[in-house]
């Protein structure tokens, strides 16, 4: 945008004051659009994108790991009401990305290389006794309520669930309280 060197060029303590017709005319700009801008020259559209942002950006700060979708939910949640659109447009403009990052190659299908030191692998998941070792996954589940994330972990050596967590997102504090989980139950058990 133009008007604020149209703004310091006509000022009255420029060094060389030019008019503002001549400004305009050099720059090929309307006259009436300046005037409109020196009354207001932030609009309410810019001041409530500036909010949308604040509340997007407060969001991506708060979970680095979230995706746009996720930020613009929060946004919501702070009282910034927008559309997927309007919050994926500002989430690029600033390339505010998860921290996981975009896939890339997306469409191509490739076949998988030979393994990365493979001869350094341990594939042993035997455990001699109870406690000993547990294994951890998380899967994804569509409901009838929207998506829950479910971590569980395993004992190898019974092949028993020993602790589990649900929650709608998947967040850190699920596998923290999923081996909570399974720590009070293994000291009940014990």
């Amino acid at each position: 945008m133009m008007y604020p060197l149209v703004r310091e060029l006509a000022a009255a303590d420029a060094p060389a004051r030019v008019p503002v017709a001549v400004t305009c005319r050099v720059l090929g700009l309307a006259r009436q659009p300046y005037y409109q801008w020196l009354a207001s020259p932030v609009t309410d559209a810019e001041l409530t994108e500036a909010h949308r942002a604040n509340a997007l950006f407060d969001a991506h700060r708060d979970d680095p790991e979230f995706g746009r979708r996720f930020l613009v939910d929060e946004a919501r949640a702070a009282g910034q009401v927008m559309a997927e659109r309007t919050g994926w447009q500002i989430c690029r403009d600033n390339r505010w990305w998860s921290v996981f990052g975009k896939r890339k190659g997306r469409g191509k299908i490739t076949k998988a290389g030979p393994p990365v030191h493979d001869d350094r692998v341990r594939r042993d998941i035997t455990a001699p006794a109870p406690n000993r070792l547990w294994l951890t996954d998380i899967t994804e589940h569509a409901t009838g309520e929207g998506k829950h994330s479910l971590r569980a972990a395993k004992d190898a050596y019974s092949g028993q669930i020993v602790g589990y967590s649900i929650d709608s997102r998947m967040k850190s504090s699920l596998a923290v309280s999923a081996l909570e989980s399974a720590v009070a139950r293994r000291s009940q058990v014990a």
